[in-house]
């Protein structure tokens, strides 16, 4: 067969230039699959981290919350309420009005139980402002020594998480407002300039419509400040009118959530920081109200907590809060007043700490907060010194009602009924067999705590052979007692399995 005379001749391709063409393409390719695939082994190293779990703890509330036991919070960050101004000192920093830090050390045994707590692997979060008394910004009107004030709780407990809990008025104070995000930025930067980080979260009402308009000055006051704020937390709770009747509990928290990060993104937009839409989500946290809600038609379920748990892992918010872990249990038939919110019980149908136990399915803290955390507290050698014992050391002889502490092998516990004779430290199979309850080591530096008298005259001298009705007062050893029933020749400081015919009077 001959060639075309008319025909373009074309350039035959031998086998090797056929060879090292697709030698090259498979290298390119091999490349271009090698560059994909370490972009996307990058991406995939650095997610964004997932959302944690911190139920608030009313940490005067009595009778007192057991933070620092596993039996009684198994979550493993656990945010205390609340700091504020103390009501005769503006600049100073209390808790809940009620107790100056040191009265916190002394009658709650606060420092104690978070050194527990950390014994344990858990830590706190320190919560300012709350709904009542006074946020200190909004009472303390110099900044430098408001920064002071903070400054003071952060060091004391050694905290590397803080949460303003602002509402109610506190909301439109603009003055305050200023005050607070100046004195916080100064705060974090001398931490941050020390090598420390301090992270800080805004928790703020909401509705199904997100944060309100007072709500979203309060988070670019902080960020015009130059705050590095790690989150807006929304109050879902309590909706009230601005949620239909019609829309469930879940749907209104879900509502708000979406809202409130479309708000926080836009916020950061006008602060000049532009974030992606999952960088809002996990700047965004939510707490419900667990149970009753004071809305009288508002219940947040544990079927809307479990919802919420998915929402959040799937939305990667940044945190989760309930209010609070003192009333994760049920009121119980003794209820006087169901369908009224409680703050020592839920007032919905659940075992206890069914709502702890469904948000724990969350890791337990910030990323802040976790380095934060560190082995147990070295434990003192030597024998139990009364000097540096801040309560009596356990007798075997002694008699210790309900209530009592005590200081045995450099740890602090409480009475959980009279008992004499029952070392704290006696192996027991459960909690509920021991009437001792751990409250927490002896702190370095803590001091003997004087049981204060009265004068001579103040009630009539405690005779043993006079008769007692009851509600007579008298002064025995210093100490005030009042007969809670009848009797004759019953010491005041004795007491007996069945309880003593005398109480102590504060």
């Amino acid at each position: 067969m001959g060639q075309d005379p008319n025909e373009i001749p074309t350039q035959k391709l031998s086998f090797w230039r056929i060879t090292v063409l697709v030698l090259v393409v498979a290298v390119v390719a091999a490349g271009v699959v090698k560059l994909v695939s370490h972009q996307s082994t990058a991406k995939a190293a650095t997610p964004p981290p997932a959302p944690w779990f911190a139920p608030y703890v009313d940490a005067t509330l009595t009778p007192t919350t057991q933070f620092q036991m596993a039996s009684a919070n198994p979550a493993s960050s656990t945010v205390l309420g609340f700091v504020v101004a103390d009501p005769t000192s503006a600049c100073t920093p209390s808790w809940g009005g009620a107790y100056t830090l040191d009265q916190a050390e002394s009658d709650l045994s606060l420092d104690n139980q978070i050194a527990r707590y950390r014994q344990l692997h858990g830590d706190v979060i320190v919560s300012f402002g709350g709904q009542a008394n006074h946020e200190l910004a909004t009472a303390c009107a110099n900044v430098t020594d408001l920064t002071a004030a903070y400054n003071a709780v952060i060091d004391r407990y050694q905290v590397t998480t803080i949460d303003f809990d602002i509402e109610g008025p506190a909301l439109t104070d603009t003055a305050s407002l200023a005050r607070r995000a100046q004195a916080v930025h100064t705060v974090q930067s001398s931490v941050r300039s020390s090598g420390g980080n301090l992270a800080v979260w805004l928790t703020l009402p909401a509705s199904p419509s997100g944060l309100t308009a007072a709500g979203v000055q309060v988070v670019e006051s902080m960020l015009a400040a130059h705050v590095d704020v790690a989150g807006v937390n929304l109050m879902t709770m309590d909706f009230g009118a601005s949620k239909p009747e019609s829309t469930s509990m879940i749907a209104a928290v879900e509502q708000s959530l979406a809202a409130g990060q479309a708000q926080v993104q836009a916020a950061y937009a006008q602060a000049g920081e532009q974030i992606s839409s999952v960088q809002a989500w996990n700047k965004l946290g939510a707490t419900p109200m667990i149970g009753q809600n004071d809305t009288a038609n508002e219940q947040f379920t544990t079927g809307d907590a479990r919802q919420l748990v998915g929402f959040a892992q799937d939305k990667q918010m940044g945190r989760l809060s309930f209010w609070s872990l003192n009333r994760d249990q049920p009121c119980g038939p003794n209820d006087p007043n169901p369908g009224v919110a409680a703050n020592n019980c839920s007032g919905v149908a659940q075992q206890a700490l069914a709502f702890s136990t469904i948000f724990n399915q969350l890791p337990g803290r910030s990323a802040s907060a976790a380095s934060a955390v560190t082995d147990a507290v070295a434990t003192p050698k030597g024998p139990d010194d009364p000097a540096t014992s801040p309560y009596p050391i356990w007798e075997l002889s002694g008699n210790y009602p309900a209530g009592t502490k005590v200081v045995w092998k450099h740890t602090i516990y409480q009475a959980k009924w009279w008992n004499q004779g029952e070392a704290p430290n006696t192996p027991v199979a459960t909690g509920s067999d021991t009437p001792w309850l751990l409250i927490g080591p002896v702190l370095s530096g803590q001091k003997a705590v004087t049981t204060p008298t009265l004068p001579v005259g103040t009630y009539p001298a405690w005779s043993a052979t006079d008769a007692y009705p009851a509600g007579s007062q008298v002064l025995y050893q210093g100490v005030g007692y009042q007969a809670k029933w009848w009797n004759q020749g019953v010491t005041p400081d004795a007491s007996d399995p069945g309880g003593s015919a005398w109480q102590a009077m504060s």
